[in-house]
């Protein structure tokens, strides 16, 4: 279910497996209440969530101080974050801004809209790693729901695996949803923190291919983003 980062009096930081819900479902304890039942925590607040597919770094607060810091870091996009992503379709662009505002769809999906009245924000690069496969890293500014599996579908590349935006029928075949919290970072009591990990579960998230084409990426804060006007 998950892996420990770091654990220290201030917050807590997991790797957390894909496939894992972080809240309860159907009587089952999700992740959250699993994590503070299993490391005996009095007190443990969430401070931001991934989706069930997605794995990667989680961040828990565990003072209701910390969790005011990092929430606030947060909603003023002040905490960084990097996804990695896989897709086995081309791009209608290789690199660039997606932004859009976001709407409610079909069978809980979202789609991205050409208004910009509260948009989601999404920066990212993408190369080929191997034929008829692309790799993505992901830099989202906001925190939408389900926001880079709509961006990367609204450039035609949806994520390798990720059924509710891609192709169902070839998803049942993969082995996970491509998308992954690869890297996070954020300032608590004054003090700056970063964290990276990469993919640990998918067979294409670790076979040679992989491993070759992210190395240029495994410090995705020195690669050259463009600066966003307002971020908005």
């Amino acid at each position: 279910m998950y892996d420990i980062v770091e654990n220290n009096s201030e917050f807590i930081v997991i790797y957390k497996k894909p496939n894992t819900s972080f809240h309860s479902e159907s009587g089952e304890p999700g992740l959250f209440e699993t994590l503070r039942q299993r490391e005996n925590l009095a007190e443990l607040f969430p401070v931001h969530r991934l989706d069930k597919v997605t794995s990667g770094l989680l961040v828990m607060a565990k003072t209701a101080d910390v969790n005011h810091q990092l929430n606030d870091a947060f909603r003023m996009r002040e905490v960084e974050k990097y996804y990695l992503a896989i897709s086995t379709k081309k791009p209608t662009k290789k690199q660039g801004l997606i932004k859009g505002d976001m709407a409610p769809s079909r069978r809980g999906a979202w789609k991205l809209l050409v208004t910009q009245e509260n948009p989601a924000s999404t920066q990212f690069f993408s190369k080929s790693i191997t034929a008829g496969r692309r790799l993505f890293i992901v830099k989202p500014h906001t925190g939408k729901t389900h926001q880079i599996r709509v961006a990367l579908k609204s450039i035609g590349a949806p994520i390798l695996g990720d059924g509710l935006y891609g192709d169902s029928v070839a998803s049942e075949a993969i082995d996970r949803t491509y998308l992954h919290a690869f890297s996070l970072a954020f300032r608590v009591n004054g003090k700056q923190y970063r964290f990276t990990q990469l993919p640990r579960e998918g067979e294409f998230f670790i076979d040679e291919f992989f491993t070759a084409a992210v190395g240029e990426w495994g410090e995705p804060w020195f690669l050259p983003w463009p600066v966003i006007a307002g971020k908005g």
